[in-house]
């Protein structure tokens, strides 16, 4: 994802170039940005994007929109196929400017698959004449956010700094609340104004994370549900259709 890589054909005649690469578990790309907007797709394994907005958690049928010179790390929860696609400023903008997670349906990864090889063969012109259906295509996505987003009050950074770091911890607000120095109301009350959502939730997309990372690397549904707090699979199963609009089977696991 290098900015050389990506000034490949850069001309006007390539409103969108790409880039295919595989990376090994645990690999990180440093922060940086790219003068395009940057469709990042999962072909396979699961990959956690830092940006200011937050921690975007990308596993396979997924694609992160980053918007052109937006700066973001990328680091690879298990061995990770990331397709590429950069789409020009003007092109990207019907995408927004602030990053989403996106559904990438059948029709969707089959035009990214073969954009990517349009632009591996050097074949301007197909990549023209799909790229309109790829952005009507994305343009009607549904988003399917699996968004960690981050404070930047000093005591709420402390408590999610420890919850990230094991989030198998079954910590109470009050008990986490004790540990930084605060009351549970003004932790609740930072949740809900800085991060947009309640202490439970915050918490649920973490561990939803987690298991996302562990079912790929091939962890029982059994164990993956345990460590995220839940007292049986079938509950565990509830939340995980809810969240992600599938069961965890397709994401490894038995």
């Amino acid at each position: 994802m290098s900015h050389s890589r990506q000034s490949i054909g850069a001309s006007r005649a390539w409103p969108a170039t790409a880039l295919a690469k595989d990376y090994p578990k645990g690999c990180l790309i440093p922060r940086h940005r790219h003068r395009r907007g940057q469709l990042i797709y999962a072909a396979s394994g699961v990959m956690q994007v830092t940006t200011r907005e937050g921690i975007w958690i990308v596993p396979p049928q997924r694609s992160l929109w980053v918007p052109a010179a937006m700066p973001h790390e990328i680091r690879m929860e298990g061995h990770v196929a990331i397709r590429t696609l950069y789409l020009d400023r003007d092109v990207g903008a019907l995408l927004g400017d602030h990053c989403r997670i996106l559904a990438i349906t059948d029709l969707l990864r089959e035009l990214i698959l073969a954009m990517v090889g349009a632009h591996e063969a050097r074949d301007a012109q197909r990549m023209r004449m799909m790229l309109p259906l790829l952005l009507h295509e994305l343009h009607g996505a549904d988003e399917a956010a699996i968004h960690i987003p981050v404070p930047s009050d000093p005591r709420l950074k402390k408590v999610c700094a420890r919850l990230l770091a094991d989030p198998t911890r079954a910590d109470t607000l009050d008990q986490l609340a004790r540990q930084v120095g605060a009351s549970s109301r003004t932790l609740a009350r930072l949740f809900e104004s800085e991060l947009k959502m309640n202490f439970v939730r915050w918490r649920q997309h973490v561990r939803l994370a987690r298991a996302l990372s562990r079912l790929n690397a091939g962890a029982s549904i059994k164990s993956v549900a345990r460590d995220a707090g839940y007292a049986s699979c079938s509950a565990f199963c509830v939340m995980f259709r809810r969240m992600m609009g599938s069961t965890p089977t397709g994401y490894g696991g038995g």
